[in-house]
């Protein structure tokens, strides 16, 4: 079976969601902080190779109802909703991360032809 430019812009659309989910989860963060800490994931994502655009928003809700006494939390993979476009030659992958169900999901939302 050959492997075609749309599976390699799949698969590093995946890794970039993972390479994000595993290195900032259980950061410490704040609802003062939640915002620098947005910014740190997008900006340290963007620059990987083929990451055309991210955006990531913090539930500050989520962040609110699991303050600890200190004023600050962990990151929680429920916690993140992310979008992201991948472009890879030949084609563009749109994928994110949101909570759906109780779970962290990580999902393609469309590939499209460059």
């Amino acid at each position: 079976m050959t492997i075609t430019a749309r599976d390699n812009a799949v698969f590093e659309a995946g890794i970039k969601l993972g390479a994000l989910y595993h290195q900032f989860v259980g950061s410490p963060v704040s609802l003062r902080t939640a915002e620098s800490l947005e910014k740190a994931i997008s900006e340290s994502i963007s620059v990987q190779p083929y990451v055309k655009s991210i955006s990531v928003s913090i539930n500050r809700k989520m962040i609110e109802e699991n303050l600890s006494s200190f004023g600050y939390t962990e990151l929680k993979g429920p916690m993140l909703d992310v979008d992201a476009v991948i472009k890879y030659p030949g084609y563009e992958v749109n994928v994110g991360i949101a909570y759906k169900d109780g779970y962290p999901l990580m999902f393609i939302k469309e590939i499209r032809e460059a």
